[in-house]
């Protein structure tokens, strides 16, 4: 990918987009150096497809196929080539719902990225906060990272923590650990933009603040 350009950005989502919108504002205004130009979900009525028409952004439904968990081989297929035709440089995931696999890996190697809400390794799969909070933890948070085909395994890119209070209920630790991943997908985005990303095993290298 050229130095001398805005990255350009492929969103995949299956709910309301808030971190989409997180990230398209910072896009419009300036602070993260890239472009989202497509934005694809897996349910027909998400609102994060209104919320992408809302800014401009081309948005799309893509049938997601007879497994609930995972796109089959041939949907992945689709799911790649409006990616590919759109030109994008990298593929976010903003609360997609599938785990994708071999097909989507290969055709994005390192190019794949992923929000969760938690410290990882500590408590993937779904609903991080809730096994954060039953867990009895005292500190829980968020993580980017790459995405490879295990379940929230992929080399991670940063994390913030976001500490757990006595009074905490499900959604009350829920809604401080999102707007914790408005902060860190952003940043970690403006840095895969500006700066070359070192991998050296499940090590990444870069500086957040160039």
């Amino acid at each position: 990918m050229r130095s001398d350009r805005r990255i350009r950005m492929g969103i995949l989502g299956s709910g309301k987009g808030s971190n989409m919108e997180s990230i398209v504002e910072g896009c419009s205004a300036g602070s993260i150096p890239a472009e989202p130009v497509i934005v694809l979900s897996d349910v027909a009525d998400a609102p994060i497809l209104e919320r992408a028409r809302s800014y401009g952004i081309r948005a799309e439904y893509i049938e997601p196929g007879e497994f609930r968990t995972k796109l089959s081989p041939e949907i992945e297929g689709t799911y790649v080539e409006a990616l590919k035709n759109a030109q994008v440089d990298y593929v976010v995931l903003a609360g997609f719902m599938r785990v994708l696999k071999n097909v989507f890996i290969s055709a994005f190697p390192q190019r794949i990225i992923n929000i969760h809400p938690s410290l990882l390794p500590a408590f993937p799969g779904l609903a991080a906060w809730k096994q954060a909070l039953d867990y009895g933890v005292k500190y829980t948070g968020c993580t980017v990272h790459f995405v490879d085909e295990g379940v929230d395994s992929g080399p991670i890119l940063g994390q913030e923590v976001v500490p757990v209070m006595p009074d905490d209920t499900h959604e009350t630790l829920h809604g401080r650990i999102q707007a914790a991943e408005h902060r860190l997908y952003p940043a970690v985005i403006t840095a895969l933009a500006r700066k070359k990303v070192v991998v050296e095993g499940r090590r990444v290298r870069f500086s957040y603040d160039a």
